[in-house]
């Protein structure tokens, strides 16, 4: 069989996704681009990769097949490439980092400044959310993760480098604002703004008060800590959210935080990758940087103000 390295590479990220059009978004390439790829990889094998479920795109038994192949096939030739960049030094070199969305509200300073420092190193970022995360880590398909806490599915090497502090918001005008020391049991009262399944801010807060007895009345979802803040000052309830987020609405007085018993809740951020990982220099570089001056180029201004 003459198959290419550019057909594999498509079929994995295909395979990943269960979507042409994610692929085509992750790779940089048309979806009919995509598409042909995948097409010549199964005239060369003789035998269909996938079939189709609806909308949806499912692995036939050859496809497993070549997929579990071409995942191999795929994290050797990143490796190798982590040991060739190692040989050029680390003033030279690649890096992809991930970063869950809400560390993206203070990732731009770090990779500002780490890019000042390096300038030769070339930088890719992903901003996603948590379920995403735990992919690119599963697939080792990233050099970098920051998030919020580790994967416990997935085999990786976890290190806290910052603090990350989980306040309940509120729109000025509520009746709580400028309480001290609510109980928490009077927030049953209260309707909360909810951030997605999965996503990591939701599943500290639900632990939170699970671990306290305390159920909380769920009002609208939102998949975006911008939706939220706009929920939250509209009425609509209020929020558990990360500290991180909220700096320009609480300058602004366009929000506040409520002085809530057991608040803030003091969680962790990580920096998170795959174990077993042979590290670039530029990924170790720039882990360096992150555990040793993220906590204060990053802190949030306003942590003494909760």
């Amino acid at each position: 069989m003459h198959l290419s390295l550019r057909q594999l590479r498509v079929f994995e990220a295909v395979a990943r996704h269960n979507s042409y059009t994610r692929a085509a978004a992750e790779l940089h390439l048309s979806q009919p681009a995509a598409s042909m790829q995948v097409r010549q990889l199964e005239d060369e094998i003789g035998l269909p990769l996938f079939e189709r479920l609806g909308k949806q795109v499912v692995l036939t038994e050859a496809g497993r097949e070549v997929f579990q192949s071409s995942r191999l096939i795929n994290q050797s030739l990143r490796e190798m490439q982590e040991v060739l960049e190692s040989l050029k030094g680390v003033s030279r070199g690649s890096l992809r980092i991930a970063v869950a969305s809400t560390v993206n509200y203070f990732a731009p300073r770090l990779l500002a400044i780490f890019q000042q420092r390096h300038p030769k190193i070339g930088l890719r970022l992903d901003v996603t959310n948590r379920e995403s995360l735990v992919q690119m880590l599963d697939s080792n398909s990233v050099d970098l993760v920051l998030m919020g806490v580790p994967p416990r599915n997935v085999e990786v090497e976890s290190e806290a480098f910052m603090d990350n502090p989980l306040v309940i918001i509120a729109p000025p005008d509520h009746p709580l604002a400028g309480e001290r020391t609510i109980p928490l049991a009077r927030l049953a009262e209260e309707t909360f703004v909810m951030r997605e399944e999965g996503s990591g801010t939701r599943q500290a807060m639900e632990r939170f008060f699970s671990e306290r007895g305390q159920t909380i009345r769920h009002g609208m979802q939102m998949t975006r800590n911008e939706a939220v803040k706009q929920a939250v000052r509209s009425g609509l309830g209020l929020s558990v959210v990360s500290l991180h987020t909220i700096e320009l609405e609480l300058e602004t007085r366009r929000l506040v935080t409520l002085d809530v018993e057991g608040f803030p809740d003091r969680r962790q951020w990580y920096l998170v990758y795959r174990r077993g990982k042979r590290l670039s220099p530029a990924a170790s570089a720039f882990r360096d940087f992150v555990l040793t001056e993220a906590a204060v180029i990053a802190a949030p201004a306003n942590l003494d103000a909760v």
